[in-house]
């Protein structure tokens, strides 16, 4: 879900579906709203391979919102069955991915997904967080958190962020994280996008002390925003964010007394987007980004339309240990 977006009307025809669909919504929304908050932890059971000693690597990294929301109420064009199975195997050319809005085509995605290591869904709406990490690497811990404040439509599920313990190499292990921020510009939305944001930091500060990190995902935030609070999340949190060193020679977009967001599938790489890919060094272990790219084409069908209603973004790095 977007800041200040506006859809096409969808038919007529869906709006008696999309109604009773929103009432059953509400009303299991209302039973579960008690557990917001909560944190859920999955240990991995998987056997793992021993992994080899490595003093660098590279990394190809991918956060993409896929539109997993049921078709009758999805704002992408195309099939969502079909283009999320597309997805899935298009994200195969990555390293890791961190998936926002992984809610009803979950074992669409993964069909033909070759990642050997996957976060298992919580299910569709509305008991899924719509969060899914696909990594080439060891996942060796997780933990599910949900946001503590919400506004609107996005207090029916337990949206909110996971982190995930992950291994490079022997001895080498970074913290990732996937976001889904709180979505519009109503003052409820805003206030809750600004509380989500210090959620975060507050948790990565307490969970990843001195650790390297990674942070992809939909933050649903702008710099130039002045309502929203990223520079004060970066600076609580000490990440970088890759977009603006990469392609906006380290400088930040100015705060805009009239910002209006752009559509997200309208980004480019000279724009800033919603979607985005945050690090962090260690004492230990340093990044160097190279590659930042809105992967317009390859996340297109042959038709030519997305498939989803965001733009993916990719980003390449290399690691080294200091």
């Amino acid at each position: 879900m977007l800041i200040q977006l506006t859809y096409p009307k969808r038919r007529k025809s869906k709006h008696l579906g999309l109604i009773s669909l929103l009432s059953l919504l509400l009303i299991t929304g209302f039973q579960l709203s008690f557990k917001r908050g909560n944190t859920a932890k999955e240990v991995s059971k998987t056997v793992f391979p021993v992994m080899g000693e490595a003093s660098s690597g590279e990394l190809s990294l991918l956060t993409y919102n896929v539109a997993g929301l049921p078709q009758i109420i999805s704002s992408a064009e195309t099939d969502r069955a079909i283009s999320i199975q597309e997805i899935g195997r298009q994200m195969n050319k990555f390293d890791l991915v961190n998936a926002q809005e992984d809610f009803n085509y979950n074992r669409q995605l993964y069909a033909k997904n070759t990642h050997p290591y996957r976060t298992e869904s919580m299910g569709g709406v509305p008991f899924g967080d719509g969060l899914s990490t696909l990594s080439k690497y060891p996942i060796l811990e997780t933990e599910r958190i949900a946001w503590e404040d919400c506004s609107g439509s996005d207090c029916l599920t337990p949206k909110g962020f996971s982190y995930h313990r992950v291994q490079l190499a022997k001895e080498v292990f970074i913290d990732v994280y996937n976001v889904h921020a709180t979505a519009q510009d109503n003052p409820s939305a805003v206030r809750a996008r600004r509380k989500n944001l210090l959620q975060l930091a507050e948790y990565i500060k307490e969970k990843s002390a001195g650790e390297a990190i990674l942070i992809m995902g939909d933050f649903n935030a702008h710099y130039a925003f002045s309502e929203d609070n990223l520079h004060d999340f970066q600076k609580e949190t000490a990440v970088q964010d890759s977009w603006v060193m990469v392609q906006n020679k380290g400088i930040h977009p100015a705060l805009l007394p009239d910002f209006k967001a752009i559509h997200a599938l309208q980004v480019t790489e000279k724009c800033e987007s919603i979607d985005k890919i945050y690090f962090r060094d260690s004492e230990k272990l340093r990044f160097s980004p190279s590659s930042y790219k809105i992967e317009h084409k390859l996340f297109s069908n042959a038709e030519g339309k997305p498939l989803s209603d965001h733009c993916a973004i990719s980003l390449k790095m290399t690691w080294s240990l200091n």
